[in-house]
């Protein structure tokens, strides 16, 4: 089936979705949630077989460890399409309302935007999150995953569309797209008019392909060349441990720290404590010459180490002279994702706050904190680092747009 075809079905999916009743999409979720579990053993027997290719293929252990799943992973999986259900629905949501001097009553209201089309990587459980969120916010989604996860993808749509037909709803409500050829990127990314928004998830080459080439609508998310700047005024044991769990808490998310930035004040006490910790954690450490004169084991940066989301255990690390300096640095390499600083200078810190453009500015904290589990907003369905419509996590209501209800009596202007 040609991607034109399985588009037209989800905008008639999405027309049935967006009048369908809180009650009918959580029954839903939760129906999605148990099938999963029920029928683990055939999704893992496909995983079993994208496994396989893989290590034929001479993928990483890393990027075979995101696509592995398990009885664990699948259950964990499940229980977030159940948590899912529980979150308030954003559909109907009156933003804002006012009666307009003339009497006419003016509502602001949240719609689904219809069908949502999400292209990512090798990551089966986006499979699931993306369905159930699209679904939550009354989207069909068109799902395009990586041909790495074929077989497990094509296990749990089969899984999901399976429980979203027993609850009433249409089953063209999550549809996955062939993933053997890049044709149907393509094909997706010119089906304006059909698919209302289009969601990249993954490295910086997939987003940027998808920004620059498609006519849909996209919402860019992703890349995150993350900073932490210890400040001249930070106290060195926070620092420490607010540096390692943003680089080592989790290696592979775009959360993650990829730079150190250091106040040249402090390096002397704080460089060699870090640089320890880095070492006992397994971190290979990219320093300028500054950096370089503390420890033999740190490799020279170059002006690309600096640009680079490494998603593995090699972080970047400069000493910088000031905080203008610190910013400067950042607004040269970031990415607009996650920024942090470590201080007990109130000023320092609203002076960063005010000047550091990013989607989320970290004050004394992990960058590990940007996601929208951590921020109270449940289901994400990825991390937008664009400033239009949704910026930061994407929970329920970045996956809505608005309409305006006007009623009158008889009005007329």
């Amino acid at each position: 089936m040609s991607v034109v075809e399985q588009a037209r079905r989800a905008r008639s999916a999405a027309e049935a979705l967006a009048v369908t009743t809180r009650t009918v999409k959580d029954a839903a979720l939760r129906a999605m949630a148990d099938a999963l579990v029920a029928r683990t053993p055939e999704i893992l027997t496909a995983n079993a077989a994208d496994l396989a290719a893989g290590r034929e293929a001479g993928l990483s252990a890393a990027v075979l460890d995101r696509l592995a799943l398990d009885e664990g992973r699948v259950a964990a999986i499940a229980d977030a399409l159940r948590q899912m259900a529980a979150l308030p629905d954003p559909v109907g949501e009156v933003v804002r309302g006012a009666t307009l001097p003339n009497g006419l009553e003016l509502r602001q209201v949240r719609v689904p935007f219809g069908v949502v089309g999400i292209i990512y990587e090798g990551r089966p459980n986006v499979t699931v999150d993306a369905a159930g969120i699209c679904l939550k916010s009354g989207n069909a989604a068109l799902l395009r995953g990586s041909s790495s996860a074929a077989h497990s993808n094509a296990a749990l749509v089969a899984v999901l569309r399976d429980a979203v037909a027993g609850a009433g709803l249409p089953a063209d409500a999550v549809q996955l797209l062939d993933s053997s050829t890049r044709d149907s990127v393509k094909e997706l990314m010119r089906a304006r008019g059909l698919v209302d928004v289009l969601i990249p998830r993954g490295g910086a080459s997939l987003i940027r392909t998808v920004v620059e080439e498609s006519t849909v609508p996209v919402i860019e998310t992703g890349v995150g060349n993350c900073h932490v700047y210890v400040d001249a005024a930070a106290d060195l044991a926070k620092a420490v441990a607010v540096t390692l769990n943003s680089k080592t808490q989790r290696l592979s998310t775009c959360n993650t720290a990829e730079s150190l930035l250091v106040h040249a004040d402090i390096a002397d006490d704080f460089l060699p404590a870090v640089l320890a910790a880095f070492a006992d954690a397994g971190v290979t450490v990219h320093g300028d010459a500054r950096v370089a004169a503390y420890s033999d084991a740190v490799v020279p940066a170059t002006e690309e180490d600096f640009d680079t989301e490494y998603l593995s255990a090699d972080i970047s690390v400069a000493v910088v002279d000031s905080l203008d300096a610190a910013v400067a640095h950042i607004r040269r390499h970031g990415t607009g994702h996650t920024e942090a600083i470590v201080t007990d200078s109130q000023p320092a810190a609203r002076e960063f706050v005010a000047r550091v453009d990013a989607a989320a500015v970290m004050v004394n904290a992990s960058t590990r904190f940007t996601d929208g589990g951590e921020f109270g907003f449940g289901a994400e369905i990825g991390i937008s680092t664009q400033k239009l419509h949704a910026r930061g996590p994407m929970g329920l209501p970045e996956l809505t747009s608005t309409k305006y209800v006007v009623t009158g009596d008889g009005h007329r202007r």
